[in-house]
């Protein structure tokens, strides 16, 4: 299919697209009928460098932006796989790299450049605050030369196939600080220690194969050098985390609207009806047409939002309308493609469903789309705060 940005970064397109092609269409359908995880997948990623494309060269890593990470999350999806199985190291690794002490870089960043260690998870959302993160409850007290965790988070993915998990906690109480975004801060947690000394996992079955978990934390006690940056800077932190991982997931939804339109339209032109291909029909073409126009716009959004990610400038209002567009956009082909395969959309063999049910979640997460249209009206419009 011929794309707007058709040719950009082509050489990590075709490299991914080749490593992707060694994952046919089966192997992702097992994982998911399995309720499992793409551990030989991810492992590839990992040994062709993909999962360190963020980590800067001087620490084993490729050096790469966010524009070309972004790339390889879209190829992932594209290519039929999902890449909410190794995302988190992405927009988790700015954090450490922008925020992190050199000792925490030298003593992290090689090893999870050589696939030693995986930093696939971020504790940020509880049951209670939700969206709000200043609201949180979870709470790290510093006892000498120990931080001591108590509390609880939700929706944590990949615990249990990653090593490290960049952690959100309030280091001084909402009612002593003069902001409430202040008096937040984030930690590395060792997922293996954390275990065995006071943080409880429960999983948490849900609609799209998306291993997540709740976290229960118990006096779990962290080394003090494992507190990222300054105390109670926390939040500011996060943002950086959030804005990529905004930027990113509006690429995966770009990867799976092209898979979506890629699908219904190669169908479309075989499959007969009344003596006829149904996508020679109006009513099939004008859907998919629409799709397209607009998951490439939301293509043209999401490597602005990188640009100025990357070039060091303020983008959250980028990145969230990235995260819309592209959210949007992929929805729309989702329904246009399972709409137009008919019965053989819902048989898992075709893959629609799948696809389907995976691109469903980012009209929810990892901010839902009235939490972007209130950003824009009062940062953007200027109008009323509306909560």
């Amino acid at each position: 299919m011929r794309t707007i940005d058709h040719g950009q970064h082509q050489d990590i397109r075709d490299a991914v697209r080749a490593l992707c092609a060694e994952f046919p269409p089966e192997y992702h359908r097992r994982v998911d009928e399995a309720r499992g995880y793409p551990e030989a997948f991810v492992d590839a990623l990992t040994r062709a460098g993909w999962m360190a494309a963020l980590i800067p060269e001087a620490y084993g890593g490729s050096g790469l932006g966010l524009t070309e990470a972004s790339v390889i999350m879209e190829e992932i999806n594209r290519s039929g796989g999902n890449s909410g199985a190794c995302h988190g190291q992405m927009y988790n690794m700015n954090t450490l790299v922008r925020h992190g002490s050199e000792a925490q870089r030298r003593h992290y960043l090689p090893r999870i450049a050589a696939g030693e260690l995986r930093l696939q998870s971020m504790g940020v959302t509880e049951p209670t605050a939700g969206t709000d993160t200043t609201k949180i409850k979870t709470t790290a007290v510093r006892r000498g030369d120990r931080w001591v965790i108590n509390g609880q988070k939700v929706w944590i993915s990949r615990i249990q196939h990653s090593d490290l998990m960049i952690l959100l906690a309030r280091t001084t109480p909402l009612d002593q600080v003069a902001k409430k975004s202040e008096g937040l801060s984030i930690f590395l947690v060792d997922l293996h220690e954390a275990r065995a000394k006071g943080m409880s996992v429960r999983p948490i079955l849900n609609m799209v194969n998306h291993e997540t978990n709740e976290l229960f934390f118990d006096d779990l006690e962290i080394p003090a050098e494992n507190l990222i940056g300054e105390e109670g800077q926390g939040f500011k932190y996060i943002l950086t985390g959030l804005n990529a991982e905004r930027a990113l997931i509006a690429a995966e939804c770009i990867g799976d609207g092209y898979w979506f339109i890629d699908k219904v339209t190669a169908y479309a032109k075989e499959r007969t009806v009344f003596g006829r291909p149904i996508g020679q029909n109006q009513g099939v073409q004008f859907p998919i047409a629409e799709s397209f126009i607009e998951v490439e716009a939301a293509n043209l959004m999401r490597y602005e939002a990188c640009r100025l990610y990357d070039a060091g400038e303020p983008c959250g209002a980028q990145a969230n309308m990235a995260k819309y567009l592209a959210a949007k956009a992929s929805w729309e082909a989702a329904n246009a493609c399972i709409q137009f395969h008919g019965g053989f959309g819902f048989a898992a063999e075709y893959d629609v469903e799948r696809k389907f049910r995976e691109t469903r979640l980012y009209q929810v997460a990892p901010i839902s789309t009235n939490l972007i249209l209130s950003y824009v009206a009062e940062h953007i419009l200027g109008l009323p705060r509306s909560f």
